[in-house]
């Protein structure tokens, strides 16, 4: 009986693990197309609709509101400090760009938002942001208003069980770039080359 238990255990994790795998693979299929149309110069698909109105707490352990972000072009990432390679790549490779900018850097807002708020608390925020650029922005909050701003940002995060008992998280790993009135304008991903990466920098810049 147990033997069977575990087995039936062992079956429901597999399946929610391809639920997951499923969730992410259409959201980089959407992502992928709004990609493909910034790289051609059209309108993304939903743009105006992507993103939305949100009250978090900072890595200061202060209130941040979206009306912070009207009037200036921003870059918004999802992770988690226990990452073990894409959040803090990304998060490096940020810092890099920023530093590139120059001057132009201090026009543009860049947030970190957490889809692990049980474990990322403003100070451990602080702590994991420390080895960045300081002009990144670490947000977090309950795991409502969490789950509420993944909604709106179309974000998939799910929390995996690990061997040691522990879990990681799935989650979408796309840097979403906004101008002033809170409109996708682009993508930065792990699939395109610095040089690339760094002109859409460079034109978000601009458009503040």
């Amino acid at each position: 009986m147990a033997a069977k238990t575990s087995l039936l255990a062992r079956i429901r994790l597999v399946l929610w693990g391809l639920v997951a795998l499923a969730a992410i693979v259409v959201g980089a299929l959407f992502l992928g197309h709004m990609q493909e149309a910034a790289r051609q110069g059209a309108s993304l698909p939903g743009a105006a609709r992507f993103g939305g109105d949100f009250e978090l707490v900072d890595q200061n352990s202060k209130t941040f509101s979206s009306d912070s972000l009207k009037g200036h072009p921003h870059a918004v990432f999802f992770g988690f400090t226990h990452c073990p390679d894409v959040c803090p790549t990304t998060l490096f490779e940020m810092t890099k760009h920023l530093e590139a900018l120059g001057p132009k850097a201090d026009k543009l807002m860049v947030l970190f938002i957490t889809v692990d708020p049980a474990r990322d608390t403003p100070e451990q925020l602080k702590q994991y942001l420390s080895a960045f650029d300081s002009r990144i922005v670490g947000l977090s909050g309950s795991a409502e208003q969490i789950s509420n701003v993944a909604k709106k940002y179309r974000i998939v995060a799910e929390k995996v069980a690990t061997s040691d008992g522990g879990y990681t998280m799935n989650h979408t790993a796309t840097v979403f770039l906004f101008d002033g009135n809170g409109t996708l304008t682009s993508t930065l991903s792990w699939e395109e080359d610095e040089k690339t990466r760094q002109a859409k920098l460079e034109r978000l810049a601009e458009r503040g």
